[in-house]
């Protein structure tokens, strides 16, 4: 299976089964002298781990990172990186392959089966396999090491729909994302999606949702146009995230319904430089930054396994009915939020990387 690496100068390679031994990522060409530790990468990785609530699959996974090459400690004892592959390895130890015995020859509607099977011959029908959302734990690791190479940047995400239901904006508040189990930035929004989920968990089914991430602190510059277009590069890295079928940038499907004039992000003079009037453009202008935060938001898709019965084939041609007795989210948007986070990290931090190669 080819097309497990991204990026360019940062890049970054992923490994690993939902049910394998363990999974994992090799960053490669990170800085050195660069501090990190497998707290570092640690605190990421409790973001998206498993079983924190109700609200997500009661899969047991600690997600332990170790941190199994590419730093060393210093003379003052700090562990830095040294400009080698990092290798982050996390062990996969709640795996339940008995619950997808029923299913080994069926295809799940909505999930990869067919089409893994279709192209190589072989699938792994416990969890998925590679195609399982267990796989963006490596993700997150990286952006971990990514946030490291550009800590003058922020980068946060929040969910801001699930499924119809869209947040206040006017009620958005960074300091809610944490006090919820969804990453919501509403907090009234969040107190209805407690019910609302409940009630789709418990009639076996699943549902979607939209997730923003916002980018603050890049400066002017970085990405290039035409084929190295930031927002460009943005779009396929959220794009290639398990379940996300829809990704924009700034106001994206929304501009075409603008005007030139109220799609414009004006510009006036200030003591500080340039001064935008607004952000329509999501901070990527021609394919470069613009200085503004970088909005992006893509849409996750209804978790494919599901307890209801649904309509399908089998690996030989025969119709049959199926259903998955596995652990899932109701809702894997709300675990996408660190994930989406790890993709713009490391995208913006590919993007310094190159800037700096070619204009110093």
């Amino acid at each position: 299976m080819s097309h497990n690496t991204f990026g360019h100068l940062f890049r970054v390679t992923t490994f690993g089964e939902s049910h394998g031994i363990a999974i994992g990522a090799i960053v490669d060409g990170c800085p050195p002298l660069l501090h990190l530790t497998n707290e570092d990468v640690q605190a990421f990785l409790d973001k998206r781990k498993p079983g924190q609530s109700r609200f997500t699959t009661q899969r047991k996974e600690p997600d332990i990172v170790r941190i199994l090459s590419g730093v060393f400690t210093d003379t003052d004892g700090r562990q830095v990186t040294t400009g080698t592959p990092i290798a982050l390895q996390i062990e996969n130890v709640d795996q339940r392959s008995k619950d997808y015995g029923e299913i080994a020859q069926s295809y799940r509607p909505g999930h990869a089966d067919f089409t893994y099977d279709a192209k190589y011959g072989i699938r792994d029908y416990r969890g998925g396999g590679r195609s399982s959302a267990r796989e963006t734990a490596s993700r997150v690791a990286a952006g971990a090491v990514a946030r490291k190479v550009i800590p003058s940047v922020s980068v946060r995400g929040a969910l801001v729909q699930m499924g119809p239901h869209k947040i206040n904006r006017a009620n958005w508040d960074w300091s809610e994302v944490d006090n919820n189990p969804f990453f919501c930035p509403d907090a009234e929004a969040a107190r209805f999606y407690e019910g609302y989920l409940d009630g789709v968990r418990k009639a076996g089914s699943s549902i979607g949702a939209v997730i923003e991430i916002v980018a603050e602190g890049v400066p002017v510059g970085w990405g290039a146009p035409i084929y190295g277009k930031l927002d460009a590069e943005l779009a396929s890295a959220l794009m290639s995230i398990n379940a996300v079928k829809g990704v924009e940038i700034g106001n994206g499907f929304e501009a075409a319904s603008l005007t030139g004039e109220q799609n414009a992000d004006e510009m006036r003079s200030s003591n500080q430089g340039p001064q935008f009037l607004s952000n329509h453009a999501g901070g990527v202008l021609g394919g470069i930054s613009s200085g503004q935060p970088i909005v992006a938001r893509f849409a996750v898709k209804p978790t494919s396994s599901i307890l209801t019965q649904t309509r399908s084939i089998d690996s030989a041609g025969h119709d049959v009915n199926v259903m998955t007795k596995g652990r899932h989210d109701p809702c894997v948007g709300i675990r996408a939020v660190p994930v989406g986070e790890a993709m713009m990290a490391c995208v913006l931090a590919d993007a310094f990387l190159r800037h700096r190669g070619q204009c110093g």
